[in-house]
């Protein structure tokens, strides 16, 4: 599944409500619960995914639980 990136600029002067911009900024404060995540430690971009990926998958699987 190919998702794609829409960079949206933030307006000037007004205020203009962005679509998915509070799911986004809810899931990086989920996400800075884990120590690893709060700071950009790793240096390859794959393994900065992998650990993305399996802080998602503890996320989801306490909620399953």
């Amino acid at each position: 599944m190919k998702s794609t990136l829409e960079i949206i600029k933030r307006p000037r002067k007004t205020f203009k409500i962005v679509q998915w911009r509070g799911i986004v900024e809810r899931t990086f404060g989920w996400l800075n619960k884990y120590r690893r995540l709060s700071k950009d430690y790793e240096t390859l971009t794959t393994s900065s995914e992998a650990w993305i990926k399996l802080a998602m998958i503890n996320i989801m699987t306490r909620r399953l639980a």
